[in-house]
């Protein structure tokens, strides 16, 4: 089986996080696209007497698709921004894509302001 040359980078982050991340890979990587979902979810390691519907928290889901070549740089930009390998902030993801279509945006487009 043959696999596209992209790569598909999913980050589930504490809530606000997303946004600003998504920001900075446009800036420092050139990453066009991106989603931002919302999600709920509780960290394995709270109490079983203390888990139930109100210890979930709102999290972030940050996927973004980019090509094979780039993706361990964005891989490490993304792990380090949002400081995964510390407690409670999250954990990513990378997968191979069956395939993807290209995105470019025209030329011609003003570019958007922060």
């Amino acid at each position: 089986m043959k696999y596209s040359n992209q790569k598909l980078i999913t980050t589930i982050l504490p809530k606000g996080v997303g946004r600003e991340l998504l920001q900075g890979l446009r800036k420092d990587h050139g990453v066009k696209t991106g989603n931002i979902n919302m999600a709920r979810g509780a960290g394995m390691y709270k109490p079983l007497d203390k888990r139930g519907i109100g210890e979930q928290t709102e999290k972030e889901m940050l996927s973004v698709v980019v090509p094979a070549e780039q993706a361990d740089d964005v891989f490490a930009y993304i792990y380090e921004t949002a400081k995964i390998n510390e407690p409670h902030r999250g954990i990513i993801l990378q997968s191979d894509l069956m395939c993807s279509s290209l995105y470019s945006l025209p030329t011609d487009l003003a570019e958007e302001k922060e």
